[in-house]
């Protein structure tokens, strides 16, 4: 293996399996870090383009944006990020940095162009490759340090579904005396749970069984309402400031449901990424209690290292389950299988 080469879990088409190959990394630019990866969360994310859920593919495709490493080498124009150093990469490691979104603090939003971390292209037209691999390299802006009092094992999967859930809230001003639901207690539901309670709101798991309440109660949940449950729906009607949805399964989804459970003027955050477009969304109850339906994409920069400042002071952590990188195509089966709890986490 070259010094511009790595190795990396590869996928070369749809219901493929994972092979480990060897690639090339992006050209070497000024302003551009390189690290030896250490660790990278499993994302949904990553099995929705392992699958070419979201759209085609561009195979051969090493996924993995969750991702934390030693700093090896560093561009002459780098000046905040130094060799020896530990830094995170989420989903996104490029934009235009010109545009009024990127000026303005809100890179996540580039209005030209969000390079994503894997299945995407650099602006020198080379691939982008994720974190199931040993090597990484790209801008120092979306390289975002880890801080001192936190592992990199803990670090790696605030990048993605830390930061997912953590800028929504924090754009939504959760705060004391607020009611928050969270649905889906999983990779992304229970960071959610953890950032509400930690911003100082009533937490609330909704639930379409009851098998995850005492994890929810654990991570700090005031009450766990099943969905069926009519009674405990109704004790909650007209009562939440906010709810994020961090899950969205394959039927059809009860928006009058949960909207029932909003006050007026209330929040419904969107992070779940289905498939398939959304439908249903009923505008009566949408518009006479006039909700604020909010989509959400990922976080940028900034928000990634309040977000860690945030953790780091709260003691926000994820549930992670480790696997070696040599492992991964069984973690990525586990993470088929609905079994981590809540998040996979590879270790080279």
């Amino acid at each position: 293996m070259s010094a511009d080469t790595f190795h990396g879990w590869s996928c070369s088409g749809k219901d493929q399996p994972l092979e480990w190959r060897e690639f090339e990394l992006k050209k070497f630019e000024d302003s551009d870090i390189e690290m030896d990866i250490t660790h990278c969360g499993i994302c949904g994310s990553d099995i929705h383009t392992l699958d070419s859920g979201w759209g085609p593919t561009e195979y051969p495709c090493v996924v993995g944006h969750e991702i934390v490493g030693v700093v090896t080498k560093v561009g002459k124009n780098v000046t905040n990020i130094k060799v020896g150093d530990r830094c995170g990469v989420g989903a996104q490691c490029g934009s235009c940095l010109e545009c009024e979104n990127c000026k303005s603090g809100y890179e996540n939003i580039c209005s030209v162009r969000p390079v994503l971390t894997y299945n995407d292209r650099w602006d020198c037209g080379d691939k982008t490759f994720g974190g199931y691999a040993t090597k990484w390299r790209g801008h120092e802006r979306f390289a975002v340090k880890v801080p001192d009092n936190m592992s990199s094992e803990v670090a790696a999967t605030f990048y993605c579904a830390g930061v997912t859930t953590f800028a929504p809230l924090k754009r939504a001003n959760v705060k004391p005396g607020d009611k928050c639901g969270v649905i889906g207690i999983g990779g992304l539901g229970h960071f959610a749970v953890q950032w509400a309670k930690a911003m100082g709101a009533e937490t609330v798991a909704l639930s379409s069984s009851d098998r995850k309440r005492e994890d929810a109660k654990a991570l700090g949940c005031d009450d766990y309402v099943v969905t069926s449950d009519v009674d405990a729906m109704k004790k909650h009607a007209s009562t939440f400031t906010h709810i994020i949805c961090t899950s969205f399964g394959n039927d059809q989804f009860p928006w009058d449901l949960y909207f029932s459970l909003m006050k007026h003027n209330s929040y419904f955050i969107m992070v779940a990424l289905p498939e398939e477009p959304l439908s249903g969304i009923p505008a009566v109850p949408l518009a006479f209690r006039q909700i604020n339906l909010i989509g959400s994409f990922i976080g940028s920069p900034k928000d990634i290292q309040e977000m860690l400042d945030f953790a780091a002071e709260t003691g926000v952590k994820p549930w992670i389950n480790k696997y070696s990188m040599k492992d991964a195509p069984a973690a990525v089966q586990a993470m088929r299988d609905g079994k981590p709890r809540y998040r996979i986490v590879l270790e080279n």
